[in-house]
C-alpha cells in the first residue's frame, strides 16, 4: 500500500492530526509504526463509542500498516478512584472490556494488549514518570483533568495529580510513534509532544478521533468542558448506548433521542449513521409510509444528510432505521455473552459492582 493510501485511511481516523507532515515521515520510514490507544475499566457498561468505533478506528488503522499496544489502564482507574478504588474489580472489569472487543470485529492479531499493573513494577517507569512531573508545573497537569473525564474543578485527590503524569510516561514507555485516543486526551498528548525533545524520548504524532455524541440534546454553553458534556458518557444509562443492551432497551433509547427534524449539526442519530452504520453497511434502507414515497435505500452518508436536511426523512423512520442496525452491529457480543457460561458469569459478577464517578 503507498504512503498516500495509508494517509488517507488514517485521515479518516483523525479528526486532527499533529502533524500530517511528520506522520507522512514515519510512514515513508517505519513499515509498522505503533500507535498507542488506552482505556480506563472504569465501569460495569461499555458504550458503542468504546466498542464499535474504537473497532473501527483501529481497523482503519492497522489496515494502514499499524500495530498497536492497546493499555489497560487498571492503575490509572484506582487513581482515579473508579469502582470505589478497588484494583481487583477494576482488573475484572478490563478483562471483560476485552471479552467485548473480541467479539466486535476488532482486528486483534494487530492488537497486543497491554496491563499497567504488570509494567508498574519497573524502575525505569517510574523515573519516567518522575521527569514528566518534575518538568511539569502542578496547574498544566490539573488542566489536563479532561483526560480523566473530569472537569478542572474536579480534580480533588492527589492521585489525580499522578493520573496525566503517568499517562504521559505511558507514551514514552510504550515507545509509542502514534498516539491513537479521542480528543478528549489532546491535553496530555500535547504535554507528551512538548515534553519529549528535553528528555530525550522521540516526539509521538497525535491522531485524535472524533467522540461519538450522547443520545441527549447537545449543551449551549461553548466553554472548555463541552466535549466532556456533549460525548457519550456511562454516567447517564439513558443517553447511551451500550454493547450488551437488549433489542429493546436500544430501540427505546434512539426512540427517545434528541433529533430535530431537519437539523443535521449534533444530531446524534446522523452521527451514529455517519461514524458507525455506514462503517459497516454498504447501504441503509430506510421504511417509510407509502405517502410519503415509500421505502428508501441510502448508498452514503452525504445523500442521507441532504435528504434528512430537506425533510423527506422523518426523524421516526431514521430513528427506526439506526436502531435497526446498531442491533445488527451489537447482536454478535449480546449472543456471546448469552451463550458463553464463562462470559456469563463475567457480566454477572460486574454489574453488581458499584461504580463511582
Amino acid at each position: 500500500m503507498d504512503i498516500e493510501t495509508k494517509l488517507e485511511l488514517i485521515r479518516q481516523v483523525g479528526e486532527e492530526i499533529i502533524t500530517e507532515e511528520e506522520l507522512r515521515h514515519l510512514l515513508k520510514t517505519k513499515e509498522h509504526p505503533t500507535a498507542y490507544d488506552g482505556f480506563e475499566p472504569s465501569g460495569t457498561d461499555i458504550h458503542i463509542a468504546q466498542g464499535i468505533l474504537r473497532a473501527i478506528n483501529i481497523n482503519r488503522m492497522t489496515k494502514a500498516g499499524i500495530k498497536f499496544k492497546m493499555l489497560v489502564a487498571d492503575w490509572h482507574a484506582w487513581a482515579n478512584n473508579k469502582l470505589c478504588g478497588d484494583l481487583e474489580k477494576i482488573q475484572l472489569v478490563g478483562k471483560y472490556l476485552i471479552e467485548v472487543w473480541k467479539h466486535c470485529g476488532m482486528d486483534l492479531k494487530n492488537v497486543e494488549f497491554i496491563w499497567v499493573s504488570d509494567y508498574v513494577k519497573e524502575p525505569e517507569y517510574w523515573k519516567k514518570v518522575m521527569q514528566v512531573a518534575r518538568n511539569s508545573t502542578v496547574k498544566r497537569i490539573i488542566r489536563t483533568g479532561q483526560i480523566m473525564g473530569r472537569k478542572e474543578s474536579d480534580v480533588q485527590q492527589a492521585s489525580q495529580i499522578l493520573y496525566p503524569c503517568m499517562q504521559a510516561a505511558d507514551i514514552f514507555h510504550l515507545e509509542a510513534d502514534i498516539c491513537q485516543l479521542g480528543m478528549d486526551q489532546r491535553k496530555v498528548n500535547i504535554l507528551a509532544r512538548e515534553l519529549a525533545p528535553s528528555l530525550g524520548f522521540s516526539k509521538p504524532v497525535v491522531v485524535s478521533h472524533h467522540m461519538l455524541m450522547g443520545l441527549g440534546e447537545p449543551p449551549k454553553e461553548q466553554d472548555e468542558d463541552r466535549i466532556l458534556k456533549l460525548k457519550m458518557s456511562k454516567t447517564n444509562p439513558d443517553k447511551a448506548i451500550f454493547m450488551n443492551d437488549s433489542e429493546d432497551d436500544i430501540r427505546r433509547k434512539i426512540a427517545k433521542a434528541y433529533c430535530p427534524a431537519k437539523i443535521t449539526e449534533e444530531n446524534p442519530i446522523l452521527e451514529y449513521s455517519k461514524y458507525l452504520i455506514f462503517e459497516k453497511f454498504s447501504t441503509i434502507e430506510i421504511k417509510r409510509h407509502e405517502k410519503f414515497g415509500g421505502d428508501i435505500v441510502i448508498e452514503n452518508y452525504a445523500e442521507l444528510e441532504n435528504l434528512y436536511k430537506e425533510g423527506k426523512i422523518h426523524p421516526m423512520d431514521l430513528k427506526n432505521a439506526v436502531a435497526f442496525y446498531i442491533n445488527e452491529m451489537t447482536n454478535p457480543v449480546r449472543e456471546a455473552f448469552e451463550k458463553d457460561d464463562r462470559l456469563k458469569k463475567l457480566l454477572h459478577t460486574i454489574k453488581k459492582f458499584e461504580v463511582t464517578r
